[in-house]
């Protein structure tokens, strides 16, 4: 009796954990659209207010949550600081490298840096920390591997731009994890970091004339200030509905965002698109559910193991 008490609960949560994180993906899905929109600005300017427009944000959730006294804690801690300062540093050398490429028409390659990115999860895992991979983990990862191989050959040059968010996101997460702190807490200690630094630079800009918020248009002004919300709120749902989803949900709900963003930009931004790329992209496509199979597999085991006997 217990137990069917509590299942409408769980069921309650589990449902809007679901709702909350197809929120975040469907935004960050759509973020192309943003960023081609911010494309004439500079990048450094356009990274600059999206960090700072983000801190009010980020600290009005944490006020609205009641989880001030964490962050207090945290920013008294010197291993937290500098925890949270190299967490910053990479995830706005994602940010970064994703608003440049979406600028000059490389859409498909972050849409294939975030396919690969849970395969680099698996490595990263497995070399760092010692984590054992599976058969069908292994072959996901030699999968991926022959895809970036494919697109070498043909480019004659590594997909840099695919590897680099692939790889300085799994670094971000990884590291991430480990600030002693909720998501919405380390998110406003990373922005507050880096807008320390973001907003020396607008100023500077602002002094010089040479600003595209105050010196420009009033839609360039509407433009950098609407980088805080795109970039925060997504994060946030995120986070939030995380807490209430099982990681194998997670799982599969993380490959929305990147099927949006390919979508967007081979249908939408008409960027080529030929038989070297599908073939690469089919081979992440196996890998993914490879790793998806391997993954729901694994549970399903320990669940077995797990139950009354």
């Amino acid at each position: 009796m217990a137990t069917d008490a509590l299942a409408p609960d769980a069921d309650s949560k589990a449902r809007n954990g679901f709702l909350l994180a197809l929120g975040a993906y469907l935004l960050w899905g759509l973020l192309p659209f943003y960023m081609k929109a911010v494309a004439h600005l500079p990048l450094i300017e356009v990274i600059a207010h999206r960090i700072v427009w983000s801190v009010p944000i980020a600290a009005a959730v944490l006020v609205w949550a009641g989880r001030t006294a964490d962050f207090k804690a945290a920013i008294r801690s010197p291993r937290s600081i500098g925890m949270a300062a190299l967490t910053a540093t990479l995830i706005s050398i994602n940010w970064a490298i994703y608003v440049w490429a979406i600028s000059v028409d490389r859409t498909v390659e972050t849409a294939l840096g975030y396919y690969i990115n849970p395969l680099v999860v698996i490595v990263v895992g497995a070399l760092v920390l010692g984590e054992k991979l599976d058969r069908l983990q292994i072959a996901a990862v030699a999968l991926a591997a022959i895809a970036v191989a494919v697109l070498t050959v043909d480019a004659g040059k590594l997909p840099w731009v695919s590897l680099a968010l692939a790889f300085s996101f799994a670094a971000y997460g990884f590291f991430r994890k480990t600030l002693p702190i909720g998501p919405s807490q380390g998110f406003l200690l990373e922005v507050l970091l880096l807008s320390v630094p973001a907003l020396a630079y607008i100023i500077f800009l602002i002094a010089n004339g040479q600003d595209h918020f105050i010196s420009s248009n009033g839609t360039d002004t509407a433009l950098l200030i609407g980088c805080g919300p795109v970039t925060s709120v997504p994060l946030l749902l995120f986070a939030f509905g995380a807490k209430l989803l099982r990681l194998s949900t997670i799982g599969i709900m993380q490959y929305i965002a990147p099927t949006m963003v390919f979508l967007i930009a081979v249908l939408i931004f008409d960027e080529p698109f030929g038989a070297t790329q599908a073939i690469a992209f089919a081979l992440i496509w196996a890998a993914l559910a490879m790793y998806s199979w391997s993954m729901f597999r694994g549970r399903e085991i320990r669940s077995a193991v797990l139950a009354p006997k």
